[in-house]
């Protein structure tokens, strides 16, 4: 189970009213659908669609919007939901990146919107009172609606009450005409199938089912508006799926039956010109009015409640810079900030007096939260947690269809937009992922990409071992002593950085485990903070090849499996005993061994230049797929080489003069099909001890390892070249050729 989203403190939470299934979702749910489309437009789409095209887009409309609520429920019974509605549902299973990048669009829609259903209120009132002033009659309405939110929601909630008595009254209108004889036409009035011949606006151009659909489809959303409220609820997890559920069960209906009615009450012409039938038609044609202007009225209000509440939570969580005044409530738990924000972006959208031109984008916000609330719970679905168990569980198909319905709907409505609308999503996404949000909870974002990777690691566990095309340096780091662990640091980024990735393993022969993990941790958190991908463990061991030993075995068949045992000189007799058998180990296990010898006072220099030496390979000089424990080496250079930008020499010593040509041949060949890129080649011909005085100097020399390794050597090389040495065993694992 996920933790809690607190959005203001449990002592004004503890005050705060709270209401049920029915005032706080099902009545502002069931009053969001009843719309202007209900009024003014079903006509129209029976008129175009016929009787049986008709239908079919009201059930396909709530077929979308049934799938969402359904999965909006059964998400709801696992979480312990709070405010935001699907700000919420979104960040607590996909994180605050996610939620946000949704949540930001989302609160501006649910904002603007506002404003539309203003200008719809208007053109009803000015239906009735033509001669009212437009503007006065806008501002006049969003000072109501205002005033109601900014006083609290349960103000909104009882005024809900009334405006749900007004549209009852104009539907029970029309029932009272159907009574009356007002179906006078049977079904072959408009047809089964319709011509669509259009809108009249446009002189009846033709158009298409999808058109059609696109036109209706709006009436059927909305059925956020309860969930948009669950910080003000009693039983978020059993409100919200009985009310939203209930409210899209009963508008399916009054939207089927109404379907039926006008196609019997009207002609066909009638219902494609005439987008008042409704009114006409009906026992009582003021009532009907009266329903236009109340459901306006209410989804304004229902919009202006929960908005605010949207952009509180945003706020609450760090989503808006700078947003700490919006997150604060009242003493009573209203979000008095974020609505006095909401009614400032309302008042600007109606000063424009046209919102024509967004208005399409709006509607994709909603549907694009629409799809991610499905695509949560078919995540979540899929992932197979343990933490998901709802107390409400849907088919897996459901939430496919409604996401796949959503996006499809998206793109039939206005394609352009609906790209625009992603882009935006997208790139609030790529912002916020910029500024490393902290979530005070728990998302499933570990659990997907745990399943991602197992799944993976199965597929992985099927392919033959040691795959050179895939090799990264994968780094076996054992630590008995963290402060010296820091001297090695910046060499262990050099080799393992971008794509490697380093276990440290802890080596614990006295003490306690506890206190060498608190030395460890912030060493390996260090190397995450630079891009690294380090773990860290501690195990007790009687010696260190004992110790490590157990390390490599342990890790043999870990997803992250260590490739490259990491050393450095030893520093007492012990160790200097132990490191023979450790190497000839780590070959029976796979693994490479880099041995790393610093110079005391040079380091790593200036990181401009880098030597690998190659032994003598006279007289054939063969270039075969085996390059005799050199692969590791150059592949080592290469990082070092691309991480420092630094220069690359490739060396040897020949001990017959005759041989330097072929030598230097062969290193040609062997740069070439190394693709080392831009190298010098530089060829001994004294003794190799000799030659080194004569080397070119360089930050760091690697040479070859052999198990019998002298340290007495490896110290004189350092010494000799005046450099940072390290030396390195091939695993067999590794090709600089692959």
């Amino acid at each position: 189970m996920t933790e809690p989203l607190r959005t203001y403190p449990p002592e004004v939470a503890e005050g705060h009213r709270r209401y049920g299934a029915f005032a706080g979702v099902f009545t502002p749910t069931l009053l969001t659908i009843l719309g202007v489309i209900m009024y003014l437009r079903q006509g129209w789409v029976v008129g175009n669609a016929g009787v049986i095209g008709g239908l079919l887009i009201i059930l396909l409309a709530f077929g979308i919007t049934a799938s969402t609520g359904l999965a909006l429920s059964s998400i709801t019974t696992n979480i312990r939901i709070g405010a935001g509605g699907a700000y919420s549902i979104i960040s607590q299973s996909l994180g605050l990146e996610v939620g946000g990048s949704v949540g930001i669009p989302l609160y501006l829609s649910q904002a603007l919107v506002i404003a539309l259903y203003i200008f719809g209120f208007r053109e009803g009132w000015l239906w009735i009172f033509p001669d009212h002033s437009a503007l006065l009659v806008d501002l006049a309405v969003f000072a109501v609606l205002f005033g109601i939110a900014l006083v609290s929601a349960g103000l909104a909630f009882r005024i809900q009450y009334v405006i749900l008595a007004v549209i009852a009254a104009s539907l029970i209108s029309v029932g009272v005409a159907a009574v009356q004889g007002s179906m006078v036409f049977d079904l072959t009035n408009v047809g089964l199938w319709g011509d669509f011949p259009g809108a009249p606006e446009d002189e009846f151009p033709g158009t298409s089912f999808w058109v059609v659909f696109a036109v209706f489809f709006p009436a059927a959303t909305g059925i956020m508006a309860g969930a948009n409220m669950s910080g003000e609820l009693k039983n978020p997890r059993r409100a919200i799926p009985l009310g939203t559920m209930a409210a899209i069960g009963v508008s399916l209906v009054i939207y089927l039956l109404l379907a039926y009615w006008l196609a019997r009450s009207a002609s066909p012409e009638e219902l494609q010109g005439n987008y008042t039938i409704m009114v006409e038609r009906a026992a009582w044609g003021p009532a009907v009015v009266a329903g236009l202007l109340g459901a306006t009225f209410s989804s304004g209000l229902a919009s202006f409640v929960g908005a605010p509440r949207i952009l509180q939570a945003l706020a609450a969580h760090g989503i808006l810079p700078r947003g700490g005044w919006m997150k604060r409530r009242s003493a009573r738990g209203e979000p008095r900030n974020a609505i006095l924000v909401t009614g400032g972006i309302v008042l600007a959208a109606l000063m424009l007096r046209d919102l024509n031109v967004i208005a399409p984008l709006i509607t994709l916000f909603f549907l694009i939260t629409y799809a991610m609330i499905n695509v949560v719970i078919f995540v979540e679905q899929s992932l197979g947690l343990i933490s998901f168990r709802p107390s409400l569980r849907i088919p897996r198909i459901v939430p496919f269809l409604g996401g796949l319905g959503c996006i499809f709907a998206m793109f039939i409505m206005n394609p352009g937009f609906s790209l625009v609308a992603v882009g935006v999503v997208l790139g609030a996404y790529f912002y916020l992922a910029g500024r490393h949000l902290e979530a005070p909870f728990k998302d499933v974002r570990s659990g997907l990409f745990f399943s991602l990777a197992e799944w993976a690691a199965k597929k992985v566990a099927t392919f033959p071992p040691g795959n050179q095309r895939a090799w990264k340096p994968n780094l076996l780091v054992p630590v008995e002593d963290p402060v010296a662990l820091r001297g090695s640091f910046e060499i262990l980024e050099s080799v393992a950085y971008p794509k490697g990735s380093l276990v440290l393993v802890g080596l614990n022969e006295s003490g306690t485990s506890d206190e060498l993990s608190r030395e460890i941790l912030p060493l390996r958190d260090a190397l995450q903070g630079r891009g690294l991908f380090a773990s860290a463990t501690v195990i007790d061991y009687h010696g260190l090849a004992d110790g490590l030993t157990v390390a490599m075995q342990s890790l043999q068949s870990a997803f992250f499996r260590p490739n490259i045992v990491f050393l450095t000189l030893p520093r007492n007799a012990e160790q200097e005993k132990a490191y023979p058998e450790l190497i000839r180990e780590a070959e029976r296990r796979g693994l490479g061994v880099l041995l790393y010898a610093p110079h005391p006072r040079a380091g790593l220099g200036r990181r401009e230049t880098v030597n690998v030496w190659t032994r003598d390979r006279s007289p054939d000089w063969p270039l075969e797929t085996d390059l005799g424990n050199l692969d590791l080496a150059i592949l080592t250079a290469y990082l070092l080489r691309r991480n420092w930008g630094a220069d690359l020499r490739v060396i040897t010593v020949v001990s017959d003069p005759n041989e330097e040509d072929a030598a230097r041949e062969y290193m040609t060949r062997l740069m070439d099909q190394a693709r080392l890129g831009d190298c010098r080649t530089v060829v001994g011909t004294r003794s190799f001890r000799e030659f080194l005085t004569e080397a070119p100097p360089a930050d760091v020399n690697i040479f070859g390892l052999s198990p019998e390794l002298s340290f007495e050597f490896a110290e004189e090389m350092v010494e000799r070249t005046q450099s940072t040495c390290l030396f390195v065993r091939d695993s067999g694992q590794e090709s600089a050729l692959a």
